[in-house]
């Protein structure tokens, strides 16, 4: 069957507006029928702050039995309004994935593996480094004789995830540590 141009758009237009039609529920039967239930109905939802960048977007998550199963802007929040960009859309993938470390993982200087270890053993592990390593490289004096008090061997780094709260806390930490070195996630 040959058809023509003309004809060929008028049957397309023609199966559009019957498409559009049953849609619009013309045909209740197949409308009952299409009704889905929400994978969300029963799950508890909570808000978050997006890890990715400094613009400080809110989500709701969604989480069912333990795990996350949704994660979508928050229309309430003034910052995005209930947008989302590509990487926030992805972040479920980040929670959800079978690669993801959930175990401290520890590889000793010139080994060639990692051990697992327990948090209770790497918790003041980085707490001892932390306090050697202040103490090694403490710097009381700079070079025209003032006193200066800090550390250069420390740096601090925030992250977009932290709030403003947050942040200020960890500032006063790093300070309290004489750490002079601070930057964000967002500027690097």
């Amino acid at each position: 069957m040959k058809v023509s141009r003309r004809g060929f758009i008028k049957i397309t237009g023609a199966t559009t507006g019957g498409t559009i039609l049953g849609s619009l529920g013309f045909f209740p039967q197949r409308a009952e029928a299409q009704a889905l239930e929400l994978k969300i109905k029963y799950a508890k939802e909570s808000t978050t702050i997006c890890p990715y960048c400094a613009v400080g977007c809110s989500q709701i998550v969604s989480v069912s039995n333990g795990k996350i199963i949704n994660i979508e802007g928050d229309p309430d929040h003034p910052v995005n309004q209930g947008s989302l960009c590509s990487k926030g859309e992805a972040l479920i993938q980040v929670a959800n994935n079978e690669r993801r470390l959930t175990k401290v993982l520890y590889r000793a200087p010139y080994s060639d593996h990692w051990e697992e270890k327990s948090w209770d053993w790497a918790i003041p592990e980085m707490a001892k480094r932390i306090k050697k390593t202040r103490d090694e490289n403490w710097i009381v004096k700079d070079n025209k004789g003032r006193i200066v008090n800090r550390v250069e061997a420390l740096a601090g780094l925030g992250g977009a995830a932290l709030d403003n709260e947050e942040c200020y806390l960890w500032s006063k930490l790093a300070r309290s540590l004489g750490i002079v070195y601070l930057e964000h996630q967002a500027r690097i």
